[in-house]
């Protein structure tokens, strides 16, 4: 099968092109002649992209994440970052993440709609007096003449009879009587007005606001300490460093972890039941990442699969799972400006043929997890890959493509079977790769993650040989393991005194393909010397040779 090899652009540049290391034709299964001709295309392909392309290599095997630190950021950047702390401290005061939320839309509209029934009234009332004025317009004149017989009957009156002086003064006494009467009430009023000004005065000072509200994502409570930045920083990038859209997929995922009851999610026990070897973590990658390993050939298992996704409850109850194992994991990530704080992703699809698209359940569960990740989980994903990918996947990638961002989409990785240990080699150190994908890690034994393991190529038609050298008397301890073995191995112990017998440790034997995964073996040694180990490649392809040693004292 073809290797292609897309190399994911700058993200400030042009829009990331997916990352693909594969084997994967586009078109229908290929025989077995195509399958030959394009492995040796591929190995054509491997030798132009190490002369050729040699920067672009670089690019895809170790994938640059932004940093954390404000003082690396951009300024547009820094920007972005303070006015997201603003808006997040402007909800915390006013208990934005745990208010209960707004009253229907419906309730709201009714007092408006009363009012509006209501406003005809006022105008009625304005109508009135202008009816009134209408009409009182002639009686200006009457009033002149009805004037004028008054005044001439007053003249008539006073010349025959004079008014007396008394009369005048009861009138003068009321008047001021009214006006007296009048300030003492306003004088009253006011007295009243500014005692209960006094009164409530102090109840006011004594309120004071409430304090703003604690809200913790991941663990880490925002804007508590330097980690928040770290947490704020994956939603800006998220949306582009729009301040606005990240703000509100903050709230978002606030509202999601609370209706989601995470916190009990995360001390709940007895979920996933026989979903250990679906998903799992195992060792770390080069640069410090916890790995995190999806097999879904396990669900060829069919009581296992009904046990699954047989049902919406059960397919609930998955993504509970899924969702509790990810937080579990997300909280012992270091969110400080320099730690590490996303994870890699390794999908298997080795024995899934068909699962995927024949099985409706499986592609339910699995769009929604994905919907569920980039919604509430954003950028925690530094890469992820996809190994023993077969022919038909090309096509389903096409159709979940657009469920995904085109920044997470630069970050996927794309490996056949026959590229899979090649294309995880890139990123893991051989002793931190399941023996399963073609490296050292395995439960017991004598060495574990900690033992650095060593890379060597062996040529095509040629032998290859490694000398474990031993000081002193000991136990000589080793792990060797060709992959795709098919070659001839032995050992021997060769000492350093002139005239020393050589032993034969292990006979030389073919190994096949699927014989053994990893030899190990021990020898003990009361002399100094060196244990030879022989490869013997017959075939016309280079082989990857992994080996560690360490030495134990003898008892």
């Amino acid at each position: 099968m073809a290797e292609e090899t897309k190399i994911a652009a700058p993200e400030t540049a042009a829009p990331a092109k997916e990352v693909v290391v594969c084997d994967v034709p586009v078109a229908e299964e290929p025989t077995k002649a195509a399958v030959e001709k394009a492995e040796e295309a591929a190995v054509e392909g491997e030798k132009e992209t190490e002369c050729g392309e040699e920067g672009k290599v670089t690019e895809s095997v170790s994938f640059k994440e932004e940093s954390n630190k404000v003082d690396d950021l951009i300024d547009p950047e820094k920007k972005a970052l303070d006015e997201l702390k603003c808006l997040i401290q402007e909800a915390l005061n006013k208990h934005e993440f745990t208010a209960p939320p707004p009253p229907p839309p419906a309730a709201a509209e009714e007092p408006k709609s009363e009012e509006v029934k209501e406003e005809p009234k006022p105008e009625e009332v304005k109508e009135e007096p202008k009816s009134e004025e209408v009409k009182e317009e002639p009686k200006p004149e009457e009033e002149k003449k009805e004037e004028e017989k008054i005044e001439s009957c007053e003249a008539v009156s006073e010349a025959a009879l004079p008014a007396p002086e008394e009369k005048e003064t009861p009138v003068v006494e009321k008047v001021e009587e009214k006006g007296e009467a009048a300030e003492e009430i306003k004088e009253t009023i006011v007295q009243e007005m500014k005692a209960e000004e006094a009164v409530a005065a102090p109840a006011k000072e004594e309120v004071a606001p409430p304090a703003p509200e604690e809200v913790s994502i991941w663990g880490v409570p925002l804007l508590a300490d330097e980690r928040s930045d770290a947490i704020l920083l994956k939603f800006l990038r998220a949306r582009d460093f729009k301040v606005k859209e990240a703000f509100t997929m903050v709230k978002n995922v606030v509202a999601w972890r609370k209706e989601f009851k995470i916190d009990e999610l995360l001390v709940e026990e007895g979920i996933g039941e026989g979903l250990e070897k679906v998903v799992y973590v195992n060792g770390v990658d080069k640069e410090g990442h916890p790995i995190c390993y999806n097999a879904f050939g396990e669900f060829q298992d069919k009581e296992l699969y009904s046990n699954t996704f047989s049902d919406a409850e059960k397919r609930a109850e998955f993504l509970r799972f899924y969702i509790q194992f990810l937080e579990k994991n997300i909280r012992g990530l270091d969110f400080s400006p320099e730690g590490i704080c996303t994870i890699v992703q390794v999908t298997d699809l080795k024995n899934s043929p068909g699962l995927f698209v024949t099985k409706k359940e499986l592609r339910q569960a699995t769009n929604q997890a994905l919907q569920l990740l980039q919604d509430n989980y954003p950028e925690f994903v530094a890469k992820q890959v996809f190994i023993n990918v077969p022919w038909w996947y090309v096509t389903y990638n096409r159709v979940i493509s657009p469920f995904l961002t085109q920044r997470t989409k630069s970050k996927f990785v794309f490996a056949g079977p026959t590229k899979t240990a090649e294309t995880l080699f890139k990123y893991v150190a051989p002793e931190q790769v399941p023996v399963q994908y073609g490296g050292l890690s395995k439960s017991g034994g004598e060495f574990t993650t900690a033992d650095t393991a060593v890379e060597e190529m062996i040529k095509p038609t040629s032998k290859h040989t490694i000398e474990l050298p031993i000081s002193e008397g000991g136990v000589l301890a080793w792990e060797v393991r060709v992959v795709g073995w098919d070659i001839c191995y032995g050992a021997e112990f060769v000492p350093s005194a002139e005239g020393g017998y050589t032993w034969i440790v292990q006979k030389s034997r073919k190994i096949g393909q699927a014989d053994e995964d990893v030899l190990s073996c021990s020898f003990k040694i009361g002399e100094p010397g060196k244990v030879v180990l022989t490869f013997d490649n017959q075939t016309s392809k280079k082989k990857k040779l992994l080996f560690r040693s360490k030495t134990k004292c003898s008892e």
